[in-house]
């Protein structure tokens, strides 16, 4: 998800007028936020990224890992950065913690703190990132859903629907359509088979192309597909 928002979202970074960039909810150690950091640094030098988790031992623990452009601090949703805006705020396997009710109060706080033209990016990985989704949030609402993938593992585009966000993952049933799009997907990746002796990569790519002609809003075009990802419009996976 970082070459997602280093990628097709930098330009956010290059326009903020006040680069600050929140790791959400970074977990027991620190290292997505300092990876961050890193990878968002080579859009933008002068980026201000700050970790902020709950647990106050984590924040200590964090302390030890702070330089120029990079701090971590003890909060939740409400984003405690001293009144400023951020232009990104990322929070991976958060919201799954909580119930399907609570999760539309927490997105709405977070939309409200955020920059002009900024984003709130919600998702959900295994634990070595080889199956990924996101929503991407402005402050207006939901704006897309994303799905990334490692090539070689996922059998059918549709396993990633266990790490679906917390908005999404109890929707993949018949008559939702984020349970149409997986199975749009899995039949344009079997239709797809032949491409396969050309690697999954192509496989992917035709599979995609498949989904556009069909008429699914996708938002990004091969350079992205390529990557095993692929950008589709809210409006055309949003719960019933």
């Amino acid at each position: 998800m970082d070459r997602w928002l280093a990628g097709p979202q930098g330009w956010r970074l290059r326009r903020a007028a006040d680069p600050l960039i929140i790791d959400l909810g970074y977990g027991a150690a620190p290292t997505t936020a300092v990876e961050l950091h890193t990878r968002l640094g080579r859009v933008r030098p002068d980026i201000d990224v700050v970790g902020i988790e709950i647990d106050p031992a984590r924040v200590r623990s964090a302390k030890a890992l702070e330089r120029d452009g990079l701090s971590f601090r003890q909060g939740g949703f409400e984003l405690p950065v001293d009144g400023r805006r951020p232009v990104m705020v990322r929070a991976f396997n958060v919201l799954r913690q909580y119930s399907e009710e609570e999760y539309g109060a927490h997105w709405d706080m977070v939309r409200s703190r955020l920059a002009d033209g900024g984003i709130f990016v919600d998702g959900t990985c295994d634990e070595i990132g080889r199956r990924s989704t996101w929503v991407e949030l402005n402050p207006d609402g939901p704006v897309s859903l994303s799905i990334s993938v490692r090539f070689g593992a996922f059998e059918l585009p549709s396993d990633v629907a266990e790490r679906l966000p917390k908005a999404l993952i109890h929707r993949n049933v018949p008559g939702e359509k984020v349970h149409a799009l997986l199975q749009a997907m899995d039949t344009a990746w079997i239709q797809a088979a032949p491409q396969a002796s050309y690697g999954n990569r192509q496989r992917w790519l035709a599979m995609c192309a498949a989904l556009m002609a069909a008429g699914w809003p996708l938002l990004t075009g091969p350079a992205r597909w390529r990557l095993g990802e692929i950008t589709v419009a809210w409006d055309a996976v949003a719960p019933a």
